[in-house]
């Protein structure tokens, strides 16, 4: 859902915000299908691929992937939007995730609250789109390609990474939701904040979610940790919870009734009150 008016609401606005890859998913996006289509059975050596490009040639690692998956199309697939988009498709979601959306909105209806949720990912936004859930976010901020006239993509348009990913909470405090609208840096008064860092949520699973799970916590707000739950592996989120990057951990399982569904819940609640 692009579109958004930005405008500070009348109710109390939760902005939830995720990450994707093993936070919604259990997987990489790219290792769902794509990679295995241009000889990467092994999603490892992908990975490996991807590290050693951008070390010998001081790369962003993600601009080293998305040109690691533009260059393996080359005589198997032609590298369209619509391609990505069959692919994300194939995508596994953990379980509750497809209707977890409409679920706490309604929740959040209920009790007086706007729900508003954006996917701050490192994954590819086209990809993302071929989802069942593209539809749900108030934005998608995630890497992206720039398309010619006949729709291959040539060029990557937006690259984001763990680092810059900050920036798209700022924007969603301010309602500045524009990539490139420069007001986000301009002054806002207390009174101005569309959603307060206090009514944010930020949900991600690893260290590359470290500066938005920080920044959101030490604004006042809420940083879930999430584990698969079909492992029961805690290390990170364990991790994560002793060095206060987040104030909460759950397994990713979305279902209703759920430890997370009722951990979202509780704070939707406490905004409400």
């Amino acid at each position: 859902m692009e579109e958004n008016d930005n405008k500070k609401q009348k109710k109390p606005v939760v902005a939830v915000c995720y990450d994707f890859d093993k936070t919604l998913s259990p997987d990489n996006m790219q290792a769902q299908g794509y990679l295995q289509t241009i000889r990467y059975e092994n999603q490892d050596e992908f990975w490996k691929e991807t590290n050693e490009l951008a070390r010998a040639n001081c790369m962003d690692s993600n601009l080293a992937w998305m040109y690691l998956m533009l260059k393996g199309a080359r005589g198997k697939e032609i590298f369209r939007r619509d391609m990505l988009a069959r692919y994300g498709a194939q995508v596994k979601l953990y379980d509750g995730v497809c209707d977890w959306f409409d679920r706490i909105n309604k929740y959040g209806e209920e009790r007086g609250v706007i729900v508003e949720h954006y996917l701050i990912s490192s994954g590819l936004k086209e990809m993302v789109e071929g989802t069942c859930i593209a539809d749900k976010f108030t934005r998608i901020y995630a890497s992206s390609f720039f398309y010619d006239d006949a729709g291959v993509a040539i060029w990557p348009a937006q690259v984001v990474n763990y680092t810059n990913k900050t920036q798209f909470l700022f924007r969603i405090s301010k309602g500045v939701l524009d990539i490139n609208d420069d007001a986000v840096n301009d002054y806002f008064a207390p009174d101005e904040i569309r959603v307060p860092f206090t009514h944010m949520v930020y949900v991600g699973d690893s260290e590359t979610d470290i500066p938005c799970m920080k920044l959101v916590n030490s604004y006042g707000g809420y940083s879930i940790g999430v584990y698969d739950p079909r492992t029961g592996d805690k290390s990170r989120v364990l991790k994560l919870m002793d060095e206060g990057r987040i104030g909460y951990y759950a397994p990713a399982d979305y279902k209703e009734g759920s430890e997370m569904d009722a951990l979202l819940k509780s704070m939707i609640d406490r905004t409400a009150k």
